[in-house]
């Protein structure tokens, strides 16, 4: 019996989207941004020679159609990436008014946002008055530091040091619709911190706020400061059933692996794994061997965003683009006759691109298990619609590409 594995390689988009211009990093526009195709020709170029060299080397996604699918929907070169597909391929344009996280999730997943994300506004402070003091109240300190968009990384460093001396966490926010609490494990306690964040997120969710995020961080001044994989996110519940939901009601398993549990509030999912990307993929190998027949298997690999995206590191981006090929390569070895692999994307973050924000682009669509062919320009709930379509079930939206 037939099973679908969809996995989300967070970020990675293919470029053009028709809506770019109306998004923004830096308050550039992101019309031109691409991901996928900016870090083939750094690598191409010898600009992307951190541990790694040479052209972009992701034999096993480009033979599914990544280079295909980038140059179809954006229409870049993508030195290196140049294979005739075998695979079933696409790339997919997103229609919910945001680039970030839970808009490519819940439309990947069968849904798009119906409304308006509330997001801060770009200043300091940006947080309102009476945010602030519930923030404080909950935490039980004399205030916040922060109150400012701001990346993760550099904020933890400018700060880290004062919140430790003086207990008040730190809460930023960005171009996303995020309100996000970072803390010391050891000095603030990193149940304290998740507890903070789990009695804010219905005031932020009140507000549209997407997602509370918490970051719990180690170190100390000396040696700096540095994020652990514990991060949680709190975020809004989807409105209407999901393509996990509609997978569980007719029986089937649903099995998360990463931050899809967090991300869609657990709805429709039996269960879930978490850890680094490298822990993650033990954990997508396994459910190879173990998920039943019937069953989806959703899973978020997501350090290409957060540890290379956001942080503008082009040769950090291509180096675990090379690693996820190699390992996914060996799980498609691993599939049944029946198994459908789908690798998408749920935003883009352009490593070249000015600022440190998501990028609002097309994602490619990559499928396993089908054969060979050309699915064009499709809709993100196409991926739900087909996922649910290969296992037996009609979907409410979307149309199955294949």
């Amino acid at each position: 019996m037939a099973r679908v594995f969809l996995v989300v390689m967070d970020s990675v988009g293919c470029g053009g989207a028709v809506d770019a211009n109306v998004f923004f990093n830096e308050d550039l526009p992101d019309t031109g941004s691409n991901t996928l195709a900016h870090i083939a020709q750094a690598c191409a170029e010898g600009r992307a020679q951190d541990g790694r060299s040479g052209p972009l080397k992701v034999p096993n996604l480009d033979a599914l159609g990544l280079g295909a699918a980038t140059r179809m929907a954006s229409g870049d070169e993508t030195p290196g990436l140049d294979a005739t597909p075998v695979g079933f391929w696409g790339a997919a344009n997103e229609h919910s008014p945001g680039k970030d996280t839970p808009s490519g999730h819940w439309e990947l997943a069968g849904l798009p946002v119906p409304w308006d994300w509330g997001y801060f506004p770009k200043t300091t402070p940006c947080f309102p008055e009476d945010l602030v003091a519930k923030a404080s109240a909950l935490a039980g300190t004399q205030g916040i530091l922060g109150n400012c968009h701001s990346s993760g990384t550099v904020i933890i460093n400018d700060l880290g040091a004062e919140h430790v001396k003086t207990g008040m966490p730190i809460c930023y926010t960005s171009a996303d619709s995020v309100f996000q609490i970072a803390a010391h494990e050891e000095h603030f306690g990193l149940e304290r911190l998740i507890d903070l964040c789990r009695d804010l997120a219905p005031t932020l969710h009140a507000m549209k706020i997407g997602r509370v995020i918490a970051r719990p961080f180690v170190g100390d001044a000396e040696n700096g400061f540095e994020r652990t994989t514990n991060r949680r996110d709190f975020a809004i519940a989807p409105p209407a059933p999901l393509l996990t939901n509609w997978v569980q009601e007719a029986g089937g398993a649903v099995l998360g692996v990463g931050k899809i549990g967090d991300i869609l509030t657990m709805a429709g999912i039996d269960s879930c794994t978490k850890g680094s990307d490298a822990k993650l993929m033990v954990d997508l190998n396994g459910l190879a061997e173990t998920a039943p027949d019937g069953s989806l298997t959703f899973a978020n690999f997501v350090e290409f965003d957060s540890l290379y995206g956001h942080r503008r590191d082009i040769s950090g981006y291509a180096r675990a683009l090379e690693w996820f090929d190699r390992e996914i390569g060996a799980f498609m070895g691993k599939l049944r006759e029946d198994d459908l692999l789908i690798l998408t994307a749920d935003h883009g973050n352009d490593p070249s691109w000015p600022g440190t924000d998501h990028t609002r682009e097309r994602v490619p669509v990559l499928c396993a298990g089908v054969g060979a062919g050309e699915a064009g320009l499709i809709d993100f709930i196409d991926v739900a619609a087909t996922a649910a379509t290969h296992l037996g079930l009609t979907p409410p939206r979307g149309r199955n590409f294949l």
